[in-house]
């Protein structure tokens, strides 16, 4: 809304905020950007600092592999501590660990001193840290928000992230070939101090209270219960343990080898992950004016296109095909995070959050460190453009799997919902209305 000036005054008042966008909305969104930045150019400088160090693929693999190893390891203690502790100060101090990790890489790369057990230690580092920050970090967002405007405050948040990662992918692709990745790993050490900054000012005072646990192993199981209780649930995190692992595989592992081969190197790269950021912005501002009713169709059915890169690495295609699939994909993948977070939000109490949360990352990211490690292994006995066509084959068929799940294709949105734990809404094959599966909880 823009509001009018004084009467009789010359100056007119600046925009105000959405009732929505309240403080601790404004600010986690802010640090969100700022890591956001950060973290594009990162991964990227990750995989080249490794080959200019005389790495390969399996290197790189290693690398990144040692990166989601420690969340496999601690997402689920991370959400259970997430939601005991206050928030904000898991991930105040997720921060500051992965800005010390980052720092230290960095100044390896920079004097040229890094060996390939520090990369694969300190990567190590930084992936306990968002083992802790990530369960905490999605409770926080959704806590900040509330009503029916959640699904669109999601998707801005999303839109400020994606936003910072055209940048960010651009411009560290762009630093690593003039500069090289050290400074671009110190860029994201500096990022992490920021953003860890301004997550120390959120105001705790308006949030819900929570009741004490049961007890680490007692949140652990409740968690368990929410997410067994819900097949919408452990079938959409089953599709992604196996989806996002030969998705990082083909990213993080074939795709910097593709494109020093074929595409012209980190340039080039860069710019293919930024088309991606431009994409799931265009998919933000989407989901900031459709809402579909039934939330996880839609949102499923936009997973299709994910299969896209590692068919355009197979071939190989030109840049320009390949930023065309990367913006494909950004758009409709951020159709289905907006409406995966909606449908969260709408049927987890508030209170189990994070230890919910903690599970959906396990089981999203439980299969990465195999998938990543290996790829260099698959790659020496299938091939490169083999086992960047299985990628794409194993995504088009677990996402046609998990629509056969009723579930899936019928929970429907609840607007007005203000508190989350309900049952799920189903709309059976005969049209009438049936209640989804019991919660355990």
């Amino acid at each position: 809304m823009t509001g009018g000036g004084p009467a009789g005054g010359g100056a007119g008042r600046l925009p105000s905020r959405p009732a929505w966008a309240g403080r601790n909305y404004t600010l986690l969104t802010a640090a969100a950007v700022v890591t956001g930045l950060g973290n594009s150019g990162a991964l990227i400088a990750a995989a080249f600092a490794v080959l200019a160090s005389g790495g390969d693929g399996t290197d790189v693999g290693l690398v990144a592999a040692a990166r989601t190893v420690p969340l496999v390891l601690f997402l689920l203690v991370g959400g259970a501590v997430a939601d005991r502790l206050p928030r904000h100060r898991v991930m105040v101090a997720a921060n500051a660990l992965n800005c010390a990790s980052q720092g230290v890489f960095a100044a390896l790369v920079i004097t040229g001193a890094a060996e390939l057990w520090q990369m694969v230690l300190l990567s190590a580092l930084g992936g306990t840290g968002h083992a802790f920050f990530a369960p905490a970090a999605e409770g926080m967002v959704l806590a900040s928000v509330r009503g029916e405007q959640a699904g669109r405050a999601f998707a801005v948040f999303r839109m400020g992230v994606n936003g910072a990662s055209i940048g960010g992918a651009a411009l560290g692709g762009a630093l690593i070939a003039a500069v090289g990745p050290g400074w671009v790993l110190a860029i994201d050490a500096a990022a992490f101090a920021a953003a860890g900054a301004l997550r120390a000012l959120l105001d705790l005072r308006g949030m819900p209270e929570r009741a004490p646990g049961g007890g680490l192993l007692g949140d652990l199981r409740d968690g368990w219960r929410e997410v067994a209780g819900r097949p919408w649930l452990w079938a959409v995190v089953l599709q992604f343990a196996v989806v996002n692992a030969v998705v990082a595989a083909a990213e993080a592992v074939y795709g910097p080898q593709v494109a020093e081969e074929h595409l012209g190197g980190a340039r080039p790269w860069g710019l293919a992950l930024a088309a991606f950021g431009a994409g799931t912005v265009c998919g933000g501002v989407l989901m900031t004016r459709w809402r579909p009713r039934r939330i996880l169709l839609a949102g499923t059915l936009c997973v299709f296109p994910l299969a896209l890169p590692s068919a355009a690495l197979a071939v190989p295609v030109s840049v320009g095909w390949l930023i065309a699939a990367m913006f494909v994909t950004g758009v409709t993948l951020e159709v289905f995070g907006v409406s995966w977070m909606t449908a969260l939000h709408q049927e987890v109490p508030e209170e189990k959050f994070s230890r919910v949360s903690a599970y959906d990352w396990l089981g999203s990211i439980a299969l990465v460190p195999l998938a990543t490690a290996a790829a260099g292994p698959v790659e020496s006995l299938v091939g490169r453009p083999a086992a960047l066509w299985g990628c794409s084959v194993l995504v088009a068929a677990l996402t046609a799997a998990v629509l056969c799940v009723p579930e899936v294709r019928g929970l429907t949105r609840r607007d007005g919902a203000a508190v989350a734990g309900g049952q799920p809404t189903v709309k059976d094959p005969s049209g009438g209305l049936g209640e989804g599966a019991a919660s355990l909880s």
